[in-house]
This record gives C-alpha cells, structure tokens and sequence, in this order.
C-alpha cells in the first residue's frame, strides 16, 4: 500500500478525484467491449444451434438484458464520457480492424477472431479498472485516516 503522508488532503482528495474519472471512462468502454463480446458470442451460438431466425431487435435485447455478476459495491457516479475519448476510439478501431460490423457475414474463423480480440480488449480493461479501484481504495483509506486521527478537519466534508 502506497504511503501518502506527504500529501495534503486536499491533493489526496484531488488525485481520488482524478482516478475515479479515470476509472469511469474505463468502465464504460469496459461495458462498450462487453456489448460487443455478447453480440459476437451470441452469434456464435446463434451458429452452433442452426438457428436461421434473425430478430435483430429481440437479440439485442437479449444480449442487453443479461446480467455480468454483481458489478461494484461503489456507489454509482454520472458518467460523461466523450466519443472522442482514446479508449473509445481504440474500441471503435479495434472493431472495425476486425470486422466486427459484419459479424453474419464473418465465417466461423473470423468470427472466432472477433471474439478472441474483444475478450482481450476487455479483460486488458479490467485489469486497468481494478488497478485503479486499488488506488483509489489507498486514497480513501488515506482520508479516512486523516480524519480519525484528527489530521483533517470533518466540517469541511460538508462542502463537498
């Protein structure tokens, strides 16, 4: 665990701010990949079971529906996160490199491909995302610290 005595709280404070944008942006993307990976996946089964319906509509709501287990214990913060960030951009590039516009027309190869591609995107993503829940964990427990210890004055959490 980082040591971050030699920080004031308000640079404390500041940091954990800055991380926690950090880690919206990656959780977005994150569930951007995740979208697509079920949308591939979904196709694949689609494939495995001759199903030839296709209910675009019904799929996606399908695929949307799902749920990825218990998601965060944190509590949720408004994400505003730009099309033109770098993580969506390398999202949108890496599925267009891939084919991922065209997941019926891919054959079984390709589509394995797609899916292998995204999977690693995403996981690449989690891992970015836990390393900074970790710090953003230290900043907290740092502030907590602060204010047990009386380092920190309490009233000035009321303006926040």
């Amino acid at each position: 665990m980082t040591n971050f005595d030699a920080l004031s709280v308000e640079e404390i404070r500041a940091r954990r701010a800055s991380l926690q944008s950090q880690e919206d942006a990656v959780s977005f993307v994150r569930r951007l990949a995740q979208g697509r990976l079920d949308l591939a996946r979904d196709e694949e089964r689609r494939r495995q079971s001759n199903d030839p319906s296709v209910n675009v509509e019904r799929e996606l709501a399908e695929v949307f529906g799902q749920e990825h287990g218990g998601g965060s214990a944190r509590p949720p913060r408004e994400t505003n996160v730009s099309a033109d960030h770098p993580l969506v951009v390398e999202l949108e590039r890496l599925c267009e490199s891939i084919g991922f516009g065209s997941l019926r027309q891919l054959d079984v190869d390709s589509l394995r491909a797609v899916i292998d591609e995204l999977a690693a995107f995403e996981s690449a993503r989690s891992s970015e995302r836990r390393a900074l829940f970790d710090e953003i964990d230290a900043l907290t427990a740092a502030l907590v610290r602060r204010y047990k210890d009386g380092g920190a004055n309490v009233d000035s959490l009321l303006g926040e």
